[in-house]
């Protein structure tokens, strides 16, 4: 006899689309000409509307939203849905332009959304600012500055016409939720005891994804000195240094205590977010290096960077799908054994 249960998909979802995205947009192009890469596109838009129509059904399922904004730091997981929504809306204007109404009217969507996603933002931010230390909080916090800078990025994008007060008003409030976010992961790991193998999140590699979208979107407004943006990028750099120099010596800590399958090999969702820093990191990057005002003594070092951090991009991204994939099967096997469909 046959069980069927009902598959929830992790509302942290949206992180596979700003992930895949933002490799599409950015480290892609190193390996790929537009038309190439055109078809993966379609793969893309294929998936992310799969992804997208699962979430905003279950979004209708009794209890589902309403679980998941009790949770003052889970909810900012709303924030992937933005970002994702500004990401493919980006990349299909970009290679597929027939679709230029579609897309349009999805940013006009999107922006009215992520209005909603302010009110949330501010909401939770006062709960967790008034209570930190009944919440764990985490890097998914900073997803508030990811949604808000996408969007700054997606009206340049596709309406460059737009007064600038708008898109500078925006980015200042994608750095305020920012720091007000940092503040209060960096309380959260300073106030209380916790363990490097266990407690630090994979999401905290938004601490510098977000710093590589804020700058993206400063270099897409084209309205800032270009010294600035330079020692902003070399600031990124190091902090993504540090982030990542912290995540290599977790994932050994993790390997001598649980094994390479259980330490660093096992699929999480929440794994997307580095995927997606590291590519935006690029993005970031490229957009300095292919802006012409921005051409200086670093481009050179820019281009080399560019070639070499593509790989990473790639190989971070293989290893994603991969553990993905082999996940997939396994719980297959395993549902078909239990006869669960």
């Amino acid at each position: 006899m046959n069980v069927y249960k009902r598959k929830i998909l992790n509302p942290a979802s949206g992180a596979i689309v700003m992930a895949l995205g933002v490799f599409l947009q950015g480290a892609m192009t190193h390996f790929l000409n537009q038309t190439a890469g055109r078809w993966f596109v379609f793969v893309y838009l294929l998936l992310s509307i799969a992804i997208y129509s699962k979430l905003f059904r279950q979004v209708f399922q009794k209890g589902f939203l309403t679980s998941l904004l009790k949770n003052p730091v889970n909810s900012f997981v709303l924030g992937s849905w933005i970002a994702g929504f500004s990401v493919l809306s980006i990349v299909l204007e970009r290679y597929l332009p027939l679709l230029q109404l579609i897309v349009v009217a999805l940013a006009v969507v999107n922006s009215l959304l992520w209005v909603i996603f302010l009110y949330i933002s501010f909401m939770n931010f006062k709960q967790l600012w008034n209570g930190p230390a009944f919440h764990v909080i985490h890097g998914v916090v900073l997803l508030s500055a990811v949604a808000t800078q996408s969007v700054v990025i997606l009206w340049s994008e596709l309406f460059p016409s737009l007064p600038d007060i708008f898109r500078i008003s925006a980015i200042t409030l994608g750095v305020f939720f920012y720091m007000v976010g940092l503040f209060l992961i960096f309380k959260r790991y300073t106030e209380t005891e916790w363990s490097l193998t266990e407690d630090w999140t994979n999401t905290n590699c938004i601490i510098h994804g977000g710093l590589s979208i804020t700058g993206l979107a400063i270099v897409s407004t084209k309205m800032f000195q270009e010294e600035i943006l330079l020692y902003y990028w070399m600031l990124v750099l190091i902090v993504l240094c540090l982030v990542e120099g912290l995540e290599i010596v977790r994932a050994i800590k993790r390997v001598r205590k649980k094994g390479w399958r259980e330490g660093i090999f096992s699929y999480n969702v929440s794994q997307w977010s580095r995927n997606f820093t590291f590519g935006m990191f690029y993005a970031f990057t490229m957009g300095m290096h292919k802006n012409t005002y921005h051409k200086n003594k670093f481009y050179e070092f820019h281009e080399l960077f560019l070639s070499l951090w593509a790989w990473v991009v790639l190989i971070a991204l293989v290893i994603e799908i991969g553990l993905w994939a082999e996940k997939k099967v396994i719980k297959k096997k395993t549902m078909a054994k239990q006869g669960i469909y």
